[in-house]
């Protein structure tokens, strides 16, 4: 193998690390030690009359095996080593820390599944669950699947979906062993405990049974894209290769996932791009039919069904911008002029979700960034909502997996409220019961937290919604305390204002935390979400950036010890604020970020890039290239200096591309004009999710926090 630079300063960091002297007591003692320099080579390329140059494109291996490149990365897990050596002893007190506060035994709330109570569970000091059922509530178990077993030795284990055959006889689930979200699924007898000879490989992790107990339906991905694209039948104890393809998506902008009705009578597969969607129906009693499209696609069309009876419920954005409520029967659905509305349009309701009981229609709303749960009986009884009181919340349905029940499942979690498990009579309003509430351990109290909820004005006059904890008694508001800034803003996705174990490690040493609902989630509905995305992507920085601004100028945060933090999206939200206005924050941890924008959507041949074409533009038309242009973290890097940085990758991400953050924090090392650190850790095993395991994944958590507090003189 050909020893290149980069191997040599993989071998130099390891020896200065053993040599470091042992009284450093902050980062920036730590002076002995330099970063690695890649190779510049350039690469140019030419899109619409614009001439970029990228000197680190070479750092992409599809195949993770160039020696070079291995070198490389290695090389900045050595040096970000050495330098966090002073801070190792602060991330194992965290590590010890969050471990802590988790219940040793924590077990969900067993459901009621046909003869069935389902449940999973840990036991203390293992990092996997536990999957189990019993025949009666509370009596002797039958362990189907012990998650440890199927994860001993591995680096890295995923377990995908698990599903149960109607009879019951049978287990299905899913198995990523490298992190790339590419599952084998098996097949185990429930009674015998043995295992099928049936395996299904490069799969999506998740199949549906059809009700003879003998056919499943699963999606399988291609290898290059990562795109679950076929969905395939397989019938038990044949070869996968006899398998029949039953639909293919041809539209590379499109996801497809499937599911069943909550009666069990249709199999549903969902075909979902960013601003389009269309399902499609199978007869779960008739595994060898085809699915049919309930309503062809129409673009710019959303809609998702439940069924009860004959009928389906839709929830439809067709003239509507924030969803409405429709119903129709299965035989009329195509028609949409026979569709008749049960909940109107309203500019201030964002429509999430329903669940239909046989004598309930349950509905799950948004209103000016709070979650509702609203009651509608079929009979002659008022409608009523479900009361919570906290300033910021979350709730939503949990499992209610019979459709002949009248008791309704759901969750509730706040900022200094542990996650609670309800239930409710629905026959009765006033009545439920608190099923399960997580175990906090340690030393614990939720009155010595406080949540606010504010409203930021931003440039442009838009108010947005920022959720606040801190500890009482160490909040002033008068300018002192450090500052935790969150976001992401992007695909609609909300960040919940619910409650975080881990987050008690910083509100205890006088941490404000705040989550910043930025323009391109939907907290304010699917407005929100459209103002943040393709050309109005701007707004989701503009907003980061005011929040903090406004937090410090009202006397929630020091204005020097403001730090942040976001990963994927939110990592290209991190990478854009450090560029237009890294004076605001002392120090920023951007994890598995979207930095290449522009590059990564030129090339359809990286997972996922055509369906994100509706969320940032197709860079292939000029107006969307140069908009992308103009925020791209990695194109827009500038000599000036830049906060504290701490990045983090895995090597077998499938959602970026590990080379996207190579990339930027080499061109950052050679741009940034400060001292400031710029620490860059590859999980080499992992992908997008981190380590897995219950436990290992509070290592990068507990690493991001001794970054932080190392920085700012809190690693007590």
């Amino acid at each position: 193998m050909k020893f290149t630079v980069s191997a040599m300063l993989a071998c130099l960091s390891i020896f200065l690390l053993l040599t470091l002297s042992v009284g450093c007591t902050s980062m920036k003692t730590v002076t002995s030690v330099q970063p690695p320099v890649a190779e510049k080579i350039p690469h140019e390329m030419n899109q619409h009359g614009v001439q970029r140059n990228d000197d680190y494109y070479w750092m992409r291996d599809d195949d993770r095996k160039d020696p070079k490149i291995i070198a490389h990365l290695e090389a900045e897990n050595s040096y970000k080593k050495a330098q966090f050596a002073p801070y190792e002893s602060l991330q194992q007190t965290l590590f010890d820390e969050l471990v802590g506060r988790l219940d040793k035994d924590e077990s969900s709330v067993p459901y009621l599944w046909h003869s069935h109570w389902y449940s999973r569970r840990y036991q203390q000091g293992f990092e996997y669950p536990i999957i189990a059922r019993s025949k009666v509530l509370g009596e002797t178990e039958t362990i189907l699947l012990d998650v440890n077993v199927r994860a001993e030795g591995q680096d890295f284990y995923g377990l995908g979906g698990v599903t149960v055959s109607p009879d019951e006889s049978m287990l299905a689930f899913g198995e990523d062993l490298l992190s790339r979200r590419m599952y084998k699924i098996y097949f185990k007898s429930i009674e015998s405990g043995e295992f099928l000879k049936d395996i299904l490989e490069g799969t999506d992790g998740r199949l549906v049974w059809a009700n003879d107990n003998q056919h499943v339906f699963y999606i399988k991905k291609d290898p290059q894209t990562l795109l679950g694209n076929q969905v395939f039948r397989h019938q038990l104890g044949t070869e996968q290769a006899q398998d029949v393809l039953v639909y293919e998506e041809l539209d590379d902008t499109y996801y497809i996932a499937l599911g069943q009705s909550l009666d069990e009578t249709r199999i549903v597969l969902h075909h979902e791009s960013t601003i389009t969607s269309e399902v499609s129906v199978l007869d779960a009693d008739t595994p060898l039919g085809q699915f049919v499209p309930l309503l062809a696609r129409e673009e710019g069309h959303e809609y998702s069904v439940a069924k009860l009876g004959d009928e389906y419920y839709i929830v439809t954005n067709w003239l509507a911008e924030n969803f409405r409520l429709m119903k129709v029967s299965e035989s009329e659905f195509a028609d949409k002029s026979q569709w008749q509305q049960v909940i109107a349009a309203d500019d201030d309701v964002r429509i999430e979700d329903i669940l239909l009981l046989k004598d309930f229609l349950i509905v799950q709303t948004r209103v000016n960034g709070l979650s509702h749960i609203e009651v509608r009986p079929f009979g002659e009884q008022n409608a009523y909502h479900l009361a919570f009181s906290d300033p910021a919340y979350v709730v939503g349905l949990d499992v209610n997996a019979s459709q002949q029940s009248d008791k309704l499942r759901v969750y509730y979690s706040s900022p200094t409220t542990p996650e609670s498990i309800y239930e409710y009579d629905l026959t009765s309003p006033s009545t439920r019961v608190l099923l399960k509430q997580e175990k906090v351990l340690g030393q614990f109290d939720s009155e010595l937290y406080q949540a606010e909820r504010l409203f930021i004005t931003a440039r442009d006059g838009v108010k947005v919604p920022v959720t606040l904890v801190y500890r009482k008694d160490t909040f002033s508001k008068d300018g002192t305390n450090p500052l935790y800034q969150y976001g992401y803003g992007a695909y609609g996705h909300t960040i919940e204002p619910d409650f975080d174990s881990s987050a008690l490690s910083l509100l205890d040493r006088g941490v404000v935390y705040a989550i910043a609902h930025v323009r391109g989630g939907e907290m304010l509905g699917r407005p929100w979400y459209d103002n943040g995305r393709m050309l109005n992507k701007q707004n989701s920085f503009n907003d980061f950036v005011d929040v903090t601004k406004a937090l410090t100028e009202q006397g929630y945060a020091d204005s020097k010890r403001v730090v942040a933090a976001g990963g994927s999206a939110g990592g290209l939200l991190m990478g854009s604020v450090i560029n237009q206005a890294p004076e605001l924050y002392f120090a920023v941890a951007a994890h598995v970020p979207f930095v290449d924008i522009v590059t990564t959507m030129l090339d359809e041949s990286i997972p996922l890039t055509t369906n994100e074409y509706d969320e940032w533009g197709n860079p292939n038309e000029k107006a969307y290239f140069d908009y992308m242009l103009s925020y791209s973290p990695y194109d827009q890097i500038t000599r000036q200096d830049y906060p504290h940085l701490l990045v983090t990758t895995g090597l077998h991400d499938s959602q970026v591309q590990y080379f996207e953050p190579a990339k930027w924090v080499a061109k950052l090392r050679d741009y940034k004009t400060d001292d400031n650190e710029l620490l860059f850790h590859i999980d080499m095993e992992a992908g997008h999710g981190g380590k897995s395991g219950r436990y290992r994944r509070y290592q990068d958590t507990a690493q991001e926090y001794a970054f932080f507090l190392g920085l700012l003189g809190l690693g007590k």
